[in-house]
């Protein structure tokens, strides 16, 4: 008897064992046909969300290069007829008289400092939300475009106080319309950079500037840089948001 209890026992704990290992099985198998199920759909909305982002990134990148060449067309128009810069003949177009390659660089310069603009924000964790709308980015171009302008229209004494007059200007431009500390490091940046640049490509006779009395370009020429990278990054902060809630919309 003993034995036939032993043996009892020991068969149903088998059975116990496993109809409790089968259970298991089937849990499993079912818990990863769910996460089948589940990843499937997550994947594509993932892949839908990616190609977004990208198609917005390319619109901004064309719409801040169309905005960085009309500036640089108007922009350097008004220069070249204050005889603020000078370009050889043969490297003069006949569009606004304007040589090809400066609408171009402007362009290009325009999309990356504008798509950077919020990357930084981003990568910062500071989203900026000062004045967000267009109206402001407008008023924003408008006093760029003064800025410039009186770069080549006003006359001072020299140009020590016309570089102060205007570094006042752009740090009032970004006062204005920025007040972020991402854009006010960046326009130092890109004021420096861009400075450089200038400096490489009169150095190598490539065009020249009047009077010139920082090396080889005029000492204001950094605050025209300064404001005109806190106005493309305005641009395509706004941008970014516009599109931003476009997505999220949709």
């Amino acid at each position: 008897m003993p034995e036939l209890e032993a043996q009892c026992w020991h068969c149903s704990c088998s059975t116990g064992a496993k109809a409790k290992s089968t259970s298991g099985v089937t849990s499993i198998a079912s818990a990863a046909v769910m996460m089948a199920a589940v990843s499937a759909p997550l994947s594509g909305i993932r892949d839908t969300l990616s190609r977004v982002q990208a198609t917005h990134l390319i619109r901004q990148g064309l719409v801040l290069f169309a905005v960085g060449v009309l500036l640089a067309l108007v922009l350097n128009l008004l220069q070249v007829q204050r005889n603020v810069t000078l370009f050889p003949e043969e490297a003069m177009a006949i569009l606004f008289s304007s040589a090809w390659w400066v609408p171009l660089c402007c362009g290009t310069a325009a999309a990356v400092v504008g798509l950077l603009y919020p990357c930084i924000d981003r990568h910062l964790g500071e989203p900026h939300k000062f004045k967000r709308e267009w109206a402001s980015v407008m008023r924003c171009i408008a006093v760029f475009v003064g800025i410039n302008h009186a770069s080549a229209k006003l006359d001072f004494a020299n140009n020590v106080q016309l570089s102060l007059t205007l570094a006042a200007l752009s740090l009032g431009l970004w006062w204005t319309f920025d007040r972020s500390r991402s854009g006010f490091g960046l326009g130092i940046t890109i004021a420096f950079l861009a400075t450089l640049v200038t400096q490489v490509l009169v150095y190598n006779g490539v065009y020249q500037y009047t009077s010139p009395d920082f090396l080889y370009v005029r000492s204001w020429l950094p605050c025209i840089f300064f404001s005109g990278g806190v106005t493309v990054g305005n641009i395509g902060r706004q941008l970014a948001m516009t599109s931003a809630e476009k997505s999220h919309n949709d």
